[in-house]
């Protein structure tokens, strides 16, 4: 009898187990899923449009064994046992040819977003066959994100390509941002999804929940946030969350150990990462006083004048104009409404 239920009970802690893993790997299956959706969506509909507004025949971002690119999670994460190369080509027509060369991963080739998949190629070849007339690679001046191509790898693409080629390299900085700035629709909805979290999140953080006055540091604000990123396998815009209080001088503490005390006002500035998303968002609080029930006329003021200039936002921002047209607008329409633009972040003003 003992012995049937020592069996019983490593059997149900068999299932446990298993069920366990099944359910975990459920989500990892999801969000690969997820970005398979967004993956097709991607080269079908905006790269064709972005190579061509760019004048790029040919794009081309380098992947190494223990060290990926930006871009690796938007094209499709493989095994690379030296170098790989995910390379669009122009040829002509609606689509581009999409190619992943010694990026080795069934994931990849079950997404069905790849034209070519190899192993066994080679790269000067390749690339002569097409014969691109511009070969865009990742290195940018201002967005970090465009800018994944090392000093080495360029090199060796010069090399293994030859001046011919070389001559034709140009940064693909405007390109990578206009690729990932253009959404499909399965990315809004993901988007959305992080964005919920992180509000979500942040919310939680500023309320009795997680906060006790005169005993809660700022700290531990910031760690439980960062916990909460880990239990929901969540990436981080900032790496520790940035949990200060702020007054009429500016900063008074960030993310340490100064004890949260009523009357304080404080102000979160974090993000979560989900796929190859992430959030920037802000959220402010006051902690009231003992008999206080609602804010003090002075921050009432300050929420009602931030709700004000986020209308002016809403209203102002249109699809058509570049960044540089709507900042200038925008500008002019704030200071129309009676508020001036800091000129740095979090600078006190004795303008009421």
């Amino acid at each position: 009898m003992k012995n049937t239920v020592v069996k019983i009970l490593t059997a149900l802690a068999f299932v446990i187990l298993i069920t366990g893993v099944a359910n975990a790997a459920g989500e990892a299956q999801r969000r690969w899923e997820r970005m398979n959706q967004i993956r097709q969506e991607k080269f079908d509909l905006v790269l064709p449009e972005v190579m061509r507004e760019n004048n790029v025949a040919m794009w081309i971002t380098v992947s190494r064994e223990g060290r990926d690119d930006p871009l690796t999670e938007d094209f499709g994460k493989g095994y690379v046992g030296s170098y790989g190369y995910y390379i669009f080509t122009d040829r002509g027509g609606e689509r581009i040819e999409r190619a992943a060369l010694g990026i080795g991963t069934a994931l990849i080739e079950d997404n069905g977003a790849y034209d070519i998949m190899t192993e066994s190629f080679d790269l000067k070849e390749f690339v002569e066959e097409r014969d691109p007339k511009s070969i865009a690679l990742n290195f940018a001046e201002h967005i970090g994100a465009a800018d994944g191509l090392s000093h080495t790898d360029y090199q060796k693409l010069t090399r293994d390509l030859g001046q011919k080629y070389a001559e034709r390299f140009v940064s693909a900085e405007k390109l990578t941002s206009d690729f990932r700035s253009r959404r499909v629709a399965s990315e809004i909805a993901a988007f959305a999804w992080a964005g919920e979290m992180s509000r979500n999140i942040a919310e939680r953080a500023f309320s009795n929940e997680v906060i006790t006055p005169g005993k809660t540091t700022l700290a531990d604000v910031a760690w439980w946030m960062r916990e909460q990123q880990f239990e929901n396998h969540l990436g981080t815009s900032f790496g520790m969350p940035s949990v200060y209080i702020t007054g009429p001088d500016g900063f008074v503490a960030l993310s340490n150990d100064h004890v949260i005390q009523r009357g304080d006002f404080l102000a979160i500035d974090w993000g979560v990462g989900y796929l190859n998303f992430y959030t920037d968002m802000k959220r402010h609080a006051y902690v009231l006083r003992e008999g206080e029930t609602h804010l003090p006329a002075s921050i009432q003021k300050a929420f009602d004048n931030g709700l004000a200039v986020r209308n002016i936002l809403k209203n102002h921002i249109k699809a058509g104009r570049t960044a540089g047209e709507t900042y200038t607008i925008l500008n002019q329409e704030i200071n129309n409404a009676g508020f001036k633009i800091m000129e740095s972040f979090n600078s006190p003003t004795d303008d009421p």
